[in-house]
């Protein structure tokens, strides 16, 4: 493969697998998934922005390695992540004449990724699917972890299944093809993992801006790879979120889907949301007493520099409010945050107070 390729290794006995990540490989996804998975035949499921180049590239890879392709699009965008789009691949696999034998392969961005996988889930009770992640977004977080789902009108994510993939194959070249305001809002992501897990990955990313605004092919790699290691040692401590190890890599999304859920999905993309949420939540810390100004406006600075908005929209407060009781990390009613304790390590938090959340919102 082109590039300098990296391998992240995914351990959970036997669902472990293999994140592959370097530049140029999409025309070799073919011998990357055959050689994980006996199979005659693969549906790669997409987007119609990523189906040129990218989706028919990996179809013909795939039956270049023997593998009989069929690819379905849908639309772009997150409203695609519904029980109407999930239905209607389910019906057109059938149609297809896809039995258990057959392989899902997703090549796209988040959406993509968690709807092809839900559908893999579900189709005749499971079906094995392979993450070709061609957004900045899920290569640094969605693909990997076994989480996919769709979203109800009035909560994000709220079905879904832990499916773990056979294998992840990242090809930061797609990077490239990515609009800014997409790739950009990869970077909240990955701005997360340095708050949650890693405080020296937090001071490359302030040191690295330009690089990381330029997309730059090694600041990247480094990036993707850091990002994908920093989640697979979580996801290999508490697979289907059991404890409250998982939950930290929720710091920001409790605002973020709320945020995303009243504006329709529409307003906001993913990461810009979190890029919110996390300044919010970090407020929400400082007036618990857990961290100090300093924190956020580390963050405030590195988000804006990164071209991320940090300001709430114009949403009404109490609608925050309630959008957030549908939040997963909802247990017997009682609302819970990630909140940072410092630079580097999140905990989850239960029984803040409504009024100090309205305070941490209002800025």
């Amino acid at each position: 493969m082109k590039g300098s390729p990296r391998t992240v290794r995914v351990h959970l006995a036997e669902r472990s697998y293999d994140i592959l990540i370097t530049a140029g490989s999409l025309d070799r996804a073919g011998p990357f998934v055959a050689q994980r998975a006996e199979a005659t035949r693969a549906v790669v499921i997409t987007d119609a922005n990523v189906e040129h180049p990218h989706a028919v590239t990996v179809c013909r890879s795939l039956a270049e390695a023997s593998l009989k392709a069929d690819m379905v699009v849908v639309e772009p965008g997150e409203r695609s992540k519904s029980i109407g789009t999930a239905a209607s691949l389910w019906e057109k696999l059938l149609d297809l004449g896809c039995d258990r034998t057959a392989l899902v392969v997703a090549v796209g961005g988040g959406v993509v990724g968690d709807l092809a996988g839900f559908v893999a889930a579900t189709y005749a009770r499971g079906v094995r699917f392979f993450q070709i992640p061609t957004s900045l977004l899920a290569q640094v977080d969605s693909a990997v972890g076994g989480k996919v789902g769709i979203n109800l009108p009035a909560a994000k994510n709220m079905v879904g299944a832990f499916l773990q993939p056979l294998g992840v194959l990242i090809d930061t070249a797609t990077l490239d093809t990515l609009p800014q305001r997409e790739y950009r809002a990869g970077l909240g992501e990955v701005v997360k993992y340095g708050v949650i897990l890693d405080a020296e990955f937090f001071a490359y990313l302030e040191s690295h801006i330009e690089g990381l605004i330029s997309r730059d092919r090694q600041v990247l790699a480094h990036v993707v790879a850091r990002c994908c290691q920093l989640k697979a040692g979580v996801v290999e401590q508490d697979e289907r979120e059991e404890t409250a190890l998982r939950a930290v890599l929720n710091y920001g999304h409790t605002v973020a889907h709320a945020l995303e859920t009243l504006t329709g999905y529409e307003v906001l993309l993913h990461g810009e949301a979190v890029a919110i949420g996390m300044i919010c939540e970090s407020r929400l810390a400082e007036l618990v007493g857990r961290v100090d100004r300093s924190l956020t406006l580390r963050q405030q600075r590195l988000l804006a520099a990164l071209g991320l908005p940090t300001r709430l929209p114009n949403v009404d407060l109490e609608a925050i409010l309630g959008a957030m009781a549908h939040d997963k990390k909802v247990r017997y009613g009682r609302l819970r945050f990630v909140l940072p304790a410092r630079l580097g390590h999140v905990e989850l938090v239960e029984g803040v107070e409504a009024d100090l959340v309205r305070r941490a919102l209002g800025g």
